[in-house]
Parts: structure tokens; C-alpha cells; sequence
């Protein structure tokens, strides 16, 4: 029997009005691609009442990833990697998760999507992240929950993730590349060793799931409907990938707030790009 699946997003407002709930667990998944910045010191800084801290690198990626590196920056984790980490957070099968980050949910959404393919459907990302949390004037702390491990039991299904040999035995319809525009082109490559795109992909940034202006939160259901069916989406469930297979998590939550699916290529453009025996593409 498949684990009841909640809706991906909670707003604000529902997750102030639940704190300290005790199935509940918020997390924290701030990270950067800036070196110089540190998702655990903002944690530390001041995070959401009761919220723990996850580590995208350790704890959401398995070992081995690295720049120009044949897994990728952040290789899927196998499952009992992500279990542990789960289990340390204090997550067991009856957890309702909230994930949040500061950036509108481009790093919380790789922890939603974990859970979800590993059979855990009480997640959701907080809509408008702490940006908007602290723009309607609620509170942080710097205190450091005590929290009890448990036994988190993975339930992976593979359905949800594409490797590089399956992309490549079986090519898709519709392959979607969520980073920004000018990367897809291969204008710009800040951190992987080529610039382009997988031959054949569209782009589909994922800054173009949320709306407009200084607290963006995601679009209605019927928009992003809209948006993806204009890619193809509606024809056949798209395979998704972005730099590393963090951001791509963003559209794949957009995919089902539209009422579609799709796919993660897990390795995304750090391990294609790392393969000089495979094509890439440039420009639209």
C-alpha cells in the first residue's frame, strides 16, 4: 500500500498556525552555490521555530559528487543513505514534513521529491520560503531543537529517477532543463565543464514556476498547467534535469501542482557535461 500523499505546498500562514505539532517536522534546506556561504551558519543564524537543519550536501546526495566528477555534483543517495539522514532528523513514516529554504524553494524541493520517491507523501514546501515568512513579520531563533533519532524506512521507487545510461538507451520525447536561460544556451557556465544543453531539451528555467516581484511564491495550478503544456508536458511525462538534480526538483513540484508528472535525470548537466564522448547543444 502506497504512503498517503499530501499536498506539495503549505502556506505560511498554516505552517505558523501548526508549530509544535508533535508528527510535525520543518527543515531547513538553505544551501548555496556561492562557497562562501553556508547553509548551516544562516541556520544558525535564525531559522523557523523548532526547525532542524538538513545538509544538501551530505545528507541529500550521495558520495562521490564533485565539479566535472562522472556522478554529478550531487549523486542520487541510495537509499540507505537518505535513510539514515531521515532518521537522524527524526523522521519515521507518520512525520509530516514542511521544507523550506531562502530561495523560493530551488533546494527545498530535492527534499521533498527525495521523500517522495522513497515512498513518503506527508511533505510539502513552504510557499514564498523564509522570505515570506519574515516578510509578514514572523519569528526565528537560534536555539537547536533536541531531536530524537528514529528509524526512517526507505521504500525507493525507481520510476522517479533516470540515469545517464537509460537517457541514453531509450531517449525521451521531452527532456526540460531547469536552469536559468542563458546556462541552457551555453552564454554563461559558472561551475560545470562545458556549456550547452542535452541535444534535444527545452528550456524551462524553474524561476518561471513562481510569480513575479520580491516575495515570489509559486504560480496558480491553472498557470503552470498552462506553461507546461506549452512544452509538451501534457503529451508524455518529461524527464527533468537542471545543474546537479537540485533545482529540477522545483519543476517537477510545478508538474504536479499542474496535475502532470515527469522524471528526475539524476546526474543533470554536471555529469553529462563531464562525459566529453557526449553531444551538446547551444543556443534556443
Amino acid at each position: 500500500m502506497s504512503a498517503p500523499v499530501g499536498p506539495p505546498l503549505v502556506s505560511t500562514g498554516a505552517l505558523a498556525a501548526r508549530l509544535g505539532s508533535p508528527r510535525l517536522r520543518v527543515v531547513d534546506v538553505r544551501w548555496y552555490l556561492d562557497p562562501a556561504r553556508r547553509g548551516r551558519e544562516a541556520y544558525d543564524a535564525g531559522h523557523v521555530p523548532g526547525a532542524a537543519f538538513c545538509d544538501l550536501e551530505h545528507d541529500l546526495a550521495g558520495p562521490g559528487g564533485r565539479r566535472g566528477g562522472p556522478l554529478g555534483r550531487h549523486p542520487w543517495p541510495a537509499p540507505a543513505h537518505f535513510a539514515r539522514a531521515m532518521g537522524q532528523l527524526g523522521i519515521d513514516g507518520e512525520t509530516e514534513v514542511v521544507a523550506y529554504d531562502d530561495a523560493a524553494g530551488a533546494t527545498a524541493a530535492r527534499l521533498w521529491y527525495l521523500l517522495r520517491a522513497h515512498g513518503h507523501g506527508r511533505v510539502a514546501v513552504l510557499d514564498g520560503g523564509l522570505g515570506k515568512w519574515l516578510a509578514e513579520g514572523r519569528s526565528l531563533e537560534t536555539a537547536v531543537p533536541a531531536i530524537p533519532p528514529t528509524d526512517f524506512t526507505p521504500r525507493f521507487d525507481p520510476a522517479f529517477v533516470v540515469d545517464k545510461a537509460e537517457l541514453l538507451a531509450r531517449p525521451p520525447a521531452l527532456v526540460l532543463d531547469a536552469r536559468a536561460a542563458e546556462r541552457f544556451r551555453g552564454e554563461v557556465e559558472p561551475i560545470d565543464p562545458r556549456a550547452g544543453h542535452v541535444p534535444g531539451a527545452k528550456s524551462a528555467p524553474f524561476v518561471g514556476n513562481l510569480t513575479a516581484g520580491p516575495l515570489p511564491v509559486f504560480r496558480t495550478p491553472t498557470e503552470l498547467r498552462a506553461r507546461y503544456e506549452a512544452l509538451g508536458a501534457d503529451r508524455e511525462p518529461p524527464v527533468v534535469y537542471c545543474g546537479s538534480g537540485v533545482n529540477a526538483c522545483h519543476d517537477l513540484l510545478a508538474l504536479e501542482l499542474a496535475g502532470l508528472s515527469g522524471r528526475l535525470y539524476a546526474g543533470s548537466w554536471s555529469e553529462w557535461s563531464s562525459d566529453p564522448a557526449l553531444p551538446v547543444a547551444t543556443g534556443e
